[in-house]
């Protein structure tokens, strides 16, 4: 008996001791309730976000509610509820932006989604809820439509709840699931019950689902959660549904011949392509070739400063032609600067001369797929020219597709070269899947079926039609036009639809029934009465993004009028308008929520910030954190002598705050004399825009800093920073952080984002991330400390510490001034500086100070000796 009752009391600890740390979460909050609710009719979802969190410490703590979403949706509505207190945030115009409202939320991922991140304090044994709400127009991809839910509570949670229920009244024809964190021990929390029109999915993992590895924390739930599904599509003419006085016609028609095309691949083969994106290009465009038809035809251009024509004209996608392509592709070096203008005027000659010549089959689709990395620097390098240049010579009878290779290119231009010219653009975004979404990008545009497709509906029935005419329809996509029915209309008798296939136009005919669908509306559960409204409102803001593009002046004025009225009257936050997060008065100011876009480079340089003016942007966010106090360097062996012969207290304080501050590129500490006297030099860069510069090499130290300026932001578009011992390299963007440890099959790597605080060791190199600020520490080495500063547009940084222990050796642009230097003064207290044959002038002036990292307008400022002008490659321009 006393064995029996011992081993129960064992099993019974045991027990115990599994369970205890799934409850008592490490920082002391633990989230109690995750839920994630989508609904889904007609295509249109609202997907609403609720994360319970409760203080389980003896002191406050701060709780992050962390997300991400489609950069497609808009937000409709967050709030906090703290002890009982809620917190809404509220929509504004972006003129009537206050001061003080500091701590972007929102910023652009590297997996292409955008990721919404607020923190609060919470009082022991307190609680909050966070709840945020977004809305989607989803979108036909390759015949299907995708819910995609990334599910990363980051902790396990008691009660984890993922909910999708989805109404389509034209009947779902298939539906599956991947999601990417699927475990067999996960398999029994899904249900799914499916009829006609209806579908419910559920996920509800248990503690012990959810854990990765018995008595851990870490949780195995952390990734994408998606739907895919497509309809019934009972006539060719498409689907209307009507509801509350709006409708939405849908369009995507099934039974037509795939048309030839003619396809000119524009490649980028300029130096910055180099490396992995040339390699990428070259992968993608060989599978890419093996997908065209023999009724195809095509040819290849390849460009930096001079064009390259493969062939003299388009030739038919026979296997002896595909075979010679990928042999011209595999000798493709990249080397040398770009000319955009030249290349986009070359394939359009050629397009002309085939058609001239009568050699492309009739009725066929012809287009144009550029692929660049970067701004024009050969030719014509105006963007304004090159965009009137190419809309001249196409003339609306060619599709210009443009896709914008890397983190740092102008897609804005991109985007607007697209759009004139009867295309689209899309971001590639440099990574290991880079190759796929190429191949992805050429799916959506490789079997048309129509052309110049218009539809059309009774004038005096319809109003507020969104876009109603297309210049192709691709297989696999969807046409959707939304409108209001005019007063005193109940419904839409019928619509047509025209396009053309070949020679041949075809005209389809759509009876609209209203009365079953409003039925199947009136089911859907707590799903607003007026979704079909909200689905005209987005996707009418939608297209006026695209319109907003192009246009400038009284039309600018009269769009952005437009979209920011409806933005406030549906509740989206959009690229029009802002929305404040407010907290308790007790603690940080309000931060502001801003949707993500690309950061227009043309008017960067026109107009920072002119007043009543839409500003764009890429990424905004910051969340203050504690900064840690940097590190002194040391008294070391003095190089630099006439440095403390120089008056500070000549230079005027007052002048320096306002009128001349600004963060440099480069704050190098010196070594003085004086062991207490702390003096930098403040050195900016003007650099090729089409290769990177090496900016400090010690082979002694073994530390290697290279990187790349981008003239138009006048920043640095990346820093990579190599160590030999240990064998590691720190790759940072404006956006991203990218340690990589070792090479060839032992290569491993981790990416971080510069919001996200951080610390990793490894062999002696200490790298901490905090505010904004990464800095690198190693035993005897120079610490390098990298910044992004969180400015209109992210800005990147570099600053030294510890420079005595560079050796003799050390070269490159930044390096140079660590040789031996000679100081004469001048007159109005500035000093010239000789080094490496060169000579420069130095004044001492305030900067801003971005070493303890922070929002730039609240940073420390500090007297630096300057350098006069900038350096280009290594010398003063």
């Amino acid at each position: 008996m006393e064995a029996l009752t011992h081993n129960l009391l064992l099993t019974i600890l045991l027990l115990l001791a599994s369970l205890s740390p799934i409850a008592a979460q490490e920082d002391g909050i633990e989230i109690y309730s995750f839920t994630m609710d989508t609904r889904i009719i007609s295509r249109f979802s609202r997907t609403t976000i609720t994360s319970i969190v409760v203080n389980r410490a003896k002191k406050a703590q701060q709780a992050t509610f962390q997300v991400e979403m489609p950069p497609k949706a808009f937000i409709t509505n967050f709030s906090m509820t703290i002890d009982g207190v809620t917190y809404p945030g509220k929509l504004k115009e972006k003129a009537a932006m206050t001061r003080g409202q500091h701590g972007r939320v929102i910023e652009t991922t590297e997996k292409r989604l955008e990721q919404f991140h607020v923190s609060v304090n919470v009082d022991p044994a307190a609680n909050a809820t966070f709840e945020l709400v977004y809305e989607e127009l989803l979108k036909r991809h390759l015949g299907k439509y995708e819910l995609m839910l990334m599910v990363q509570p980051q902790q396990l949670v008691k009660q984890l709840k993922v909910d999708i229920y989805i109404i389509e009244p034209q009947g779902i024809s298939s539906l599956e699931n991947d999601i990417t964190f699927m475990t067999k021990n996960l398999e029994d929390a899904l249900t799914k019950t499916q009829n006609k029109t209806e579908v419910h999915i559920a996920f509800k993992p248990s503690l012990a689902q959810q854990q990765k590895e018995p008595r851990k924390l870490n949780t195995v739930v952390d990734g994408k959660f998606i739907v895919r599904y497509d309809v019934d599509r009972g006539t060719a003419a498409g689907g209307i549904q009507i509801e509350n006085g709006y409708f939405v016609h849908n369009f995507a028609p099934t039974e037509l011949p795939v048309l030839p095309k003619n396809i000119v691949f524009l490649i980028d083969k300029s130096g910055s392509m180099a490396g992995r994106k040339i390699k990428k290009t070259k992968a993608a465009l060989i599978k890419i070739l093996d997908d065209l038809r023999p009724e195809d035809h095509f040819n290849m251009i390849t460009f930096s400063g001079h064009v390259t024509r493969w062939k003299p004209v388009l030739v038919p996608a026979l296997d002896e032609h595909l075979k010679q392509a990928k042999i011209f592709l595999s000798n493709t070096p990249a080397l040398g600067v770009t000319n955009v203008n030249g290349a986009v005027l070359a394939a359009v000659s050629m397009l002309d001369e085939s058609n001239k010549k009568k050699e492309l089959p009739e009725g066929s689709v012809s287009m144009i797929i550029l692929l660049t990395d970067g701004d024009s620097t050969e030719g014509e390098t105006k963007l304004q020219k090159i965009h009137e240049n190419v809309k001249a010579a196409i003339r609306g009878r060619y599709h210009l597709f443009c896709l914008g290779f890397g983190f740092d290119i102008n897609y804005v231009f991109l985007e607007r070269l697209a759009l004139d010219n009867g295309g689209m653009a899309r971001h590639i975004f440099e990574g290991l899947d880079a190759e796929l979404q190429l191949q992805d990008f050429y799916q959506e545009v490789a079997n048309p079926l129509l052309t110049k497709v218009e539809f059309q509906y009774p004038d005096d029935a319809v109003e507020l039609l969104t876009k109603d005419s297309f210049g192709v329809f691709f297989k696999g996509s969807e046409l959707v036009v939304a409108g209001k029915l005019k007063p005193q209309v109940q419904d839409l008798p019928s619509a047509h639809v025209r396009g053309k296939s070949s020679n041949q136009t075809f005209t389809f005919q759509i009876e609209v029934n209203t009365t079953n669908e409003e039925k199947d509306f009136q089911r859907g559960k707590n799903i607003s009465h007026s979704f079909l409204e909200r689905l005209w409102a987005y996707l009418t803001i939608q297209q006026l993004q695209e319109k907003v593009v192009l246009a400038s002046g009284s039309e600018l004025q009269r769009l952005e009028a437009r979209a920011v009225n409806l933005s406030l009257n549906f509740n989206f936050l959009t690229p029009f308008v802002n929305m404040i997060v407010n907290k308790p008065k007790d603690q940080d100011q309000p931060q502001l929520a801003e949707k993500p876009v690309e950061i227009d480079h043309e008017k960067l340089k026109i107009e920072q910030t002119r007043p009543g003016r839409l500003r764009f942007q890429r990424k905004r966010i910051m969340i203050q954190q504690p900064t840690e106090p940097r590190r002194s360097p040391p008294a070391l062996e003095p190089r630099l002598s006439s440095l403390e012969e120089a008056s500070p207290t000549s230079v005027s304080s007052t002048e320096s705050f306002r009128s001349k501050e600004r963060a440099p590129h480069f704050m190098l500490a010196l070594i003085t004399p004086n062991a207490d006297s702390k003096e930098f030099l403040c050195v900016d860069i003007k650099g090729s825009p089409y290769r990177s510069l090496s900016l400090i090499s010690d082979p002694v130290q073994g530390i290697e800093v290279t990187g790349k300026y981008k003239d138009f932001m006048d920043t640095f578009s990346w820093i990579q920073v190599s160590y030999r011992s240990p064998e590691v390299q720190v790759y940072v963007t404006q956006n991203n952080i990218a340690v990589i440890r070792g090479h060839g099959q032992e290569r491993k790597s981790n990416s971080f984002q510069w919001h996200r605080a951080f610390y990793f060791g490894l062999n002696g190199l200490k790298m901490t991330l905090e505010n904004r600020v990464l800095m690198l520490r190693a035993p005897q080495k120079v610490t390098i400390g990298l910044v992004s500063l969180n400015n209109l547009t992210p800005e990147l940084r570099l600053f030294l510490l510890d420079p005595g222990y560079f050796s003799e050796k050390v070269s490159g642009v930044l390096g140079q001034f660590y040789q031996d230097l000679y100081c004469s003064s001048l007159a109005n207290n500035k000093l010239e500086l000789k080094v490496m044959g060169n000579t420069y002038t130095m004044t001492k002036k305030f900067v801003v100070d971005y070493q303890d990292g922070g929002e730039s307008a609240s940073m420390p400022r500090l007297l630096c000796w300057s350098l006069e002008h900038s350096l280009k490659d290594g010398k003063t321009s």
